[in-house]
């Protein structure tokens, strides 16, 4: 059978359905736990999350936190606060800028920058990119966007040194951010309900013990595309739907596609089902509009970012 975008297309009532009845179980039977923690960011993973969480649980038993910091976008709360209210799920709002200063997470990251552009300082912002997926053969590397005060943007190829100060700085804010969830699921006795998709989770797109750690992934198993679908069906608001994915980790607005993934979701869901599938690269060319050279590049890709994440996927090596 001939590859379409089609094949990505589910029942959302049955998916859903089948969903909220395995979080009930895993949730009250398996981990023996009375509710789920979800961290609400705006984006439409965390919002489906916790739409599922609701509905498989009750609203009484489900807590979302709202954990902001000084970079995050303002208009990610606000759209996280309207889906809570659309749920009528109990919220607790924690600004977690005292905790990453006291870390060290921003002044330690600006010096990893300041290594590759030694003029960055306050009142800087910046974002890490890389170079699109279809754009070369050559091994990808990151490069760091900053812009002064002024409104000038400057970018700067990264050193590897340079690249890991920035990422373990940054990592700070995901790890916090699950330490608060953490504490909530103590206090109640609930569980925390991960929000990573199919694309995240296979590709390592997640901080160890950071987003990373959960005790239910109730969309681990869709795809990007998929999750849309769902949220679709139940009633996730437009403005919600409609925005890009993206990290909110930097304080310049980045999409996911532009710090990792570099292609566009719809069409890397494509070809990740047709490297699960062994579909031949030009089905999927067909499919996509790429060429078979471009999906080829693509292919290898997910195969690379599945080799250098694998510890990521790891549990605790014992003797």
């Amino acid at each position: 059978m001939k590859l379409t975008k089609g094949v990505l297309a589910i029942q959302a009532d049955v998916t859903c359905c089948c969903i909220e009845g395995v979080l009930r179980n895993q949730v009250f039977h398996q981990l023996r736990r009375k509710g789920a923690v979800v961290g609400l960011s705006g984006g439409v993973d965390s919002s489906v999350v916790a739409s599922l969480c609701v509905r498989a649980l009750g609203k009484d038993r489900v807590l979302g936190l709202f954990m902001p910091e000084t970079e995050s976008s303002p208009q990610g709360l606000e759209l996280a606060r309207s889906l809570a209210e659309q749920l009528g799920m109990e919220t607790v709002l924690t600004d977690i800028t005292p905790i990453l200063r006291a870390l060290g997470c921003y002044s330690l990251r600006d010096q990893a920058i300041q290594q590759v552009i030694p003029g960055y300082g306050p009142g800087y912002r910046c974002k890490l990119v890389l170079p699109g997926i279809l754009e070369g053969s050559g091994y990808n590397v990151f490069s760091v966007v900053v812009e002064s005060p002024a409104g000038v943007q400057t970018k700067a190829r990264l050193t590897a040194k340079a690249y890991l100060g920035i990422v373990a700085a940054t990592n700070f804010k995901q790890r916090t951010r699950k330490m608060l969830e953490y504490y909530h699921t103590d206090r109640l006795q609930y569980a925390v309900a991960g929000t990573p998709n199919r694309l995240e989770y296979d590709l390592g797109f997640f901080v160890k013990n950071g987003d990373g750690a959960a005790d239910v992934k109730p969309i681990a198993h869709l795809y990007k595309t998929q999750v849309y679908q769902l949220a679709e069906y139940l009633g996730i608001p437009e403005e919600i739907r409609r925005q890009p994915p993206t990290t909110d980790t930097y304080p310049l607005s980045q999409t996911q596609e532009e710090f990792y993934f570099a292609l566009p979701l719809e069409e890397l869901d494509l070809c990740l089902y047709g490297v699960d599938h062994h579909v031949p690269p030009f089905e999927v060319g067909e499919a996509t509009g790429l060429t078979t050279q471009q999906v080829e590049r693509v292919y290898a890709g997910i195969v690379a970012k599945r080799h250098a994440t694998t510890y990521l996927h790891l549990q605790p090596l014992l003797f």
